[in-house]
């Protein structure tokens, strides 16, 4: 059993509509990794950030990719900081990974730069998220099988070019 197709990016990309959307697509069942940690930890991700630190989470996270990975086929969405981790990415090779990207201003707009993100509390919440955005960049493209850019693009239209860009990479070479 595998993932028809793992949706990765940064917060605000549009990882849990374009997955949602891209399930109903296909007919099949939507999973977000995020979702399984709340529903293990019995808490808010925030909570866990807050109460037993990165680290905790991170690890819960990795498992939580790792089960996903083998028990789910339809499509599965993970949480934006899950590719950080060496094994997730090498667990992710040979998947249907799809990197929704997304640009400093549009991705500050759609996450609202709130306290509800751990990773952007603080002072200075957009100079935080542009480091995120470019530190991570190298490394949701490494993991990735396909790059859809979701700026001023509608969630239809963008599931439409990840359906397409899925089956060129999937269709034989000659």
């Amino acid at each position: 059993m595998a993932p028809r197709a793992v949706v990765i990016g940064p917060p605000g990309a549009g990882k849990t509509t374009i997955g949602q959307l891209l399930a109903k697509r296909l007919g099949v069942a939507f999973r977000d990794t995020d979702d399984d940690i709340v529903r293990t930890a019995g808490r808010p991700i925030a909570d866990i950030f807050a109460n037993d630190g990165e680290p905790v989470f991170r690890a819960m996270e990795e498992e939580a990719v790792a089960t996903a990975l083998r028990e789910h086929d339809g499509v599965l969405a993970l949480g934006g900081g899950s590719v950080l981790s060496d094994r997730t990415r090498e667990r992710l090779a040979g998947h249907p990974v799809v990197f929704l990207s997304v640009g400093l201003s549009e991705g500050a707009k759609r996450v609202g730069l709130s306290t509800a993100r751990p990773l952007l509390a603080g002072v200075n919440p957009r100079a935080t998220f542009k480091a995120l955005l470019e530190a991570r960049l190298p490394i949701y493209r490494s993991a990735a099988a396909v790059e859809i850019a979701t700026d001023h693009v509608g969630p239809d239209e963008v599931v439409d070019r990840v359906i397409a860009a899925l089956s060129a990479s999937s269709a034989p070479s000659s």
